[in-house]
């Protein structure tokens, strides 16, 4: 697709036919990954323009030949990639989907993401930032956002929703092409983040879903409530399932039953997730020079390094030593 018939061709950030350059260039656009080319009679001819907004962004990319991207885990933003003619072969964690003008992909941030684009097939990309659109999450919930979000890798462009959504985009992106100012006013851009965001999540599906449309009741058992208050008031302690099902006297499958029922977790879920909230509370409140990760993580039960360190960027989007350095 010519530059001048391609959407944000206004705001090119590069082009190239330079598989190295291509990589870093799209690498400090998103993140680090590998860029190799499948075909070795093939040539790159790569472009790529971008409008980002403050929790958002705008992208176009087109490698102009069939290319295996291969970043890993996403870990701190949330992609919505539309192809606008060809199909990619999308694989994030353990869903895999064909992706094409009518099926756009939408890989979260934890899961290990693999993909093939195809010959001729631009897409255009709507970035998200993790710790706001989780945010907005917790404020549409009326609670924190204690898990990730998973949305389903495939999103329907066809149905209502998606079309609702892809008509902001739309007004996002014509706004950033042309001379209107709706981008360039703070406020304005503010709004029309949230607005992306709200539609992106009641149109696709997520972990969330459910509690979010209200499928779920919001008021948690009187059982379950009590085992929170133990979860979160001993949070510091050995706790195992059977010991928090006895404090608030009922069975074990009841108590494991419930939480899934009313929270979408397990009480020993839970508990790491409490468990990780007082972590970073203290790493955040601790001086540096004095405090250690390791000292603070294994105060509230967490004795193995590595599988810490995991668990805390899933959680929060970066690591435990850098929120310590915050």
């Amino acid at each position: 697709m010519p530059a001048e018939e391609s959407p944000l061709a206004n705001h090119q950030r590069f082009h190239t036919t330079d598989i190295w350059e291509a990589r870093a260039e799209v690498g400090r656009a998103f993140c680090p990954h590998e860029l190799r080319i499948t075909r070795r009679s093939a040539t790159l001819d790569a472009r790529l323009h971008g409008a980002p907004f403050d929790r958002t962004g705008l992208y176009y990319l087109d490698y102009g030949t069939e290319v295996r991207i291969t970043p890993g885990d996403l870990e701190s933003f949330f992609l919505v990639q539309i192809p606008l003619a060809g199909y990619a072969e999308i694989t994030c964690g353990r869903e895999e989907i064909i992706s094409s003008p009518e099926l756009a992909s939408v890989p979260s941030p934890t899961g290990k993401l693999d993909m093939r684009w195809g010959d001729g097939n631009p897409q255009l990309i709507v970035w998200f930032d993790r710790s706001s659109l989780e945010s907005h999450l917790g404020s549409l919930l009326g609670r924190a956002v204690r898990r990730p979000i998973f949305f389903s890798l495939g999103m329907n462009l066809t149905t209502p929703g998606s079309r609702s959504w892809l008509n902001i985009v739309d007004l996002m992106r014509r706004e950033a092409e042309g001379p209107g100012d709706m981008t360039s006013r703070p406020l304005v851009t503010k709004q029309l983040e949230s607005l992306l965001m709200t539609q992106l999540l009641m149109a696709q599906p997520h972990n969330y879903t459910s509690a979010l449309l209200g499928e779920q009741p919001r008021v948690a058992p009187p059982a379950v409530r009590r085992a929170m208050e133990v979860i979160e008031g001993h949070a510091a302690e050995p706790l195992t399932v059977a010991e928090i099902a006895e404090c608030v006297g009922v069975g074990v499958r009841a108590l494991q039953e419930g939480f899934r029922r009313h929270l979408d977790t397990t009480p020993l879920a839970y508990l790491r997730e409490v468990r990780l909230d007082r972590v970073r509370k203290e790493l955040l409140a601790s001086d540096p020079g004095a405090a250690t990760v390791t000292a603070v993580a294994s105060r509230w039960g967490f004795l193995h390094p590595g599988r810490f360190s995991l668990a805390y960027r899933q959680q929060f989007g970066e690591s435990p030593s850098e929120t310590l350095r915050s």
